[in-house]
């Protein structure tokens, strides 16, 4: 009955003592927002960056991917700057990186500028991504914990909502839409800049580096009462059991790390975490969903709109993650979060998969000097090739022809025999042609609607489980000592995995077919939810000292260690070997 009313406390129930903890993790989850926000903007803008400065696949991959490159390696860097410096510090540094990101790809005046923008963005994701998580379950009571650190993922995903509600703004502005569209991010961090000069530094951080008075006054700030004796000496005393441990160098944190089995086996489970949230495919819905609803057959516009459904859902469903997390616990949350990311891939690849065996014949022909467009006899052959494109009359798909694209057919003009203009030479150059519609990426299909049905039904699997809880999970599983190292390596695995997927989901598409690629995450997804079937443990209404047994062998056990006393005996440990 206890736990249930403590839980309610974060609901409103005897509000006042819990006010300034939330206020704080609503502070601090801005970052989450930040993140969510620029990651998700780029499928929106991309499809007006695109035809502006004729990117290639190539290019397009470069400034999707650029923001996750900086943000896989200053994720590790974060993890020794919080150390050193403090999980404030850390966040409001990422603010700064945030609000000098945006300011330069608002201003871009060219691709590589634009670039050089995305990796600045990048270094505010990798240190918002790290510090957030575990300054808030840091400051966090535990019985509210997982609820409160889940939060930050629900900031994630309003940001995402909003940035295709932005989007969908701004479409009607071809030249400079997209500016605004990535200009806007650096709002919400000078907001979070300022509030957080009124928030305490973490009271575990705070004791780890001797500062005992601050970290009791820190304690008593965010727990809105001076009664904090019992909660502090527990922080005390699992700060001095670990002291041995601390060796004030990232490279020894790091050996110790591995050399000590509960702390190994709690980085492996964390990074794998990591590593499968990424690659069952999610960035690919966030960073591609406009380009995927194209692929299904929407137009450009409408497809830009679409994006807000599946991400919608994913902020809706996020609460049901935030509600359950303290009620079924993380692991179950997360891999019935596998079954229903699997499920949706499957229904995205048979979608795709159907509109390839049902893509329409090609039923008229048109004068050109370019042999190769018109020798093609269905739709999916003719958008396959590079320099053609399927022009329709709208609402009437028998009408299709393959012609060269904008740059090719413009050959022709050369000969003075071919001289008049193609039907859908205005829908060529503007895809808001009344009449006609170019396509050259897309097949029209009767089957579009599978394609939001599975964007849909992967955000409601994804959402409450294996969107938040790796995050959580890794930011109670670590002692204090290696906890900004475990965290951020986990952090960058979790980027390298993002920058894997990002990089090679276009050339994926043209490899594989766009139906074989969600086959592909699909099967890894499966990969994923046994392995972490068979590895995690339960963490839910633990202190994050209590959290750390856990994690211990029964070898390890058996020398009757206690959650601070990694470093003893640890070498005899080792020669033993002893095992995950």
């Amino acid at each position: 009955m206890k736990e249930t009313e403590d839980r309610l406390l974060i609901l409103g129930d005897k509000a006042p003592r819990q006010f300034f903890v939330v206020y704080l993790t609503c502070v601090a989850t801005v970052g989450g927002f930040l993140f969510g926000y620029d990651t998700g903007i780029i499928s929106g803008s991309m499809l007006l960056i695109r035809d502006i400065y004729s990117l290639s696949t190539l290019w397009q991959q470069l400034i999707v991917s650029g923001t996750i490159v900086t943000a896989s390696v200053f994720s590790l860097v974060a993890g020794v700057v919080t150390d050193k410096y403090g999980r404030k510090f850390a966040i409001l540094w990422s603010c700064v990186m945030f609000t000098l990101g945006a300011a330069v790809m608002g201003t871009a005046p060219d691709k590589e500028m634009l670039f050089v923008g995305r990796l600045i963005v990048g270094v505010g994701i990798g240190f918002a991504s790290m510090s957030v998580p575990v300054y808030v379950a840091e400051a966090a009571p535990p019985t509210i914990r997982g609820a409160l650190v889940t939060l930050n993922q629900l900031f994630i995903t309003i940001g995402i909502l909003v940035s295709s509600v932005v989007a969908g703004a701004f479409s009607t502005d071809k030249e400079n839409g997209w500016r605004y569209m990535l200009g806007l991010a650096g709002i919400p961090s000078i907001i979070q800049f300022i509030g957080f000069f009124f928030l305490p530094e973490s009271p575990r951080w705070l004791m780890a580096k001797g500062r005992e008075e601050d970290a009791r006054k820190a304690l008593q700030k965010i727990r809105e009462t001076e009664d904090v004796d019992t909660e502090f000496n527990q922080i005390k005393e699992s700060v001095e059991d670990e002291s041995s441990q601390q060796q004030g160098n990232a490279c020894a944190t790091l050996s110790l790390m591995f050399k000590t089995q509960p702390v190994r086996r709690a980085l492996a489970i964390g990074c794998l975490l990591q590593f499968f949230q990424q690659l069952c495919g999610i960035n690919t819905v966030i960073y591609y969903s406009a380009s995927i609803l194209r692929m299904a057959g929407f137009p450009s516009q409408q497809a830009i709109w679409l994006v807000c459904v599946p991400n919608a859902v994913n902020m809706l469903c996020t609460f049901i993650g935030i509600y359950l997390v303290e009620k079924s616990g993380r692991k179950l949350l997360t891999l019935i979060s596998f079954v229903g990311v699997i499920i949706a891939l499957i229904v995205l690849a048979v979608g795709f998969q159907l509109s390839v065996k049902h893509s329409p014949d090609i039923f008229m022909t048109e004068p050109s000097n370019d042999t190769k467009c018109i020798a093609f006899s269905v739709c999916n052959d003719c958008i396959t090739d590079s320099d053609c494109g399927y022009c329709f009359e709208k609402g009437n798909m028998s009408s299709g022809s393959c012609l060269p694209t904008m740059e090719k057919h413009t050959e022709r003009y050369a000969n003075p025999e071919f001289n008049s203009s193609f039907r859908c030479d205005e829908a060529n150059y503007n895809m808001d042609s009344p009449k006609y519609t170019w396509a050259d990426n897309f097949c029209p299909t009767d089957y579009s609607w599978m394609a939001i049905l599975g964007l849909a039904l992967f955000v409601i699997g994804f959402a409450p489980g294996l969107g938040p809880m790796p995050w959580t999970i890794n930011s109670e599983i670590y002692p204090t000592w290696a906890r900004s190292t475990g965290t951020s390596l986990a952090t960058a695995v979790n980027w390298i995995a993002n920058l894997i997927v990002s990089m090679t989901f276009l050339s994926l598409l043209e490899a594989i077919t766009t139906y074989g690629t969600f086959f592909l995450f699909a099967g890894i997804s499966l990969i994923g939810l046994i392995t972490i079937a068979a590895i995690l443990p339960e963490t839910k209404n633990k202190t994050l000292e209590e959290v750390q047994e856990l994690f211990m062998s029964k070898e390890y056990k058996s020398q009757q260690h206690t959650p601070g006393q990694y470093a003893t005996d640890n070498m005899a440990f080792e020669e033993k070997g002893s095992k995950l």
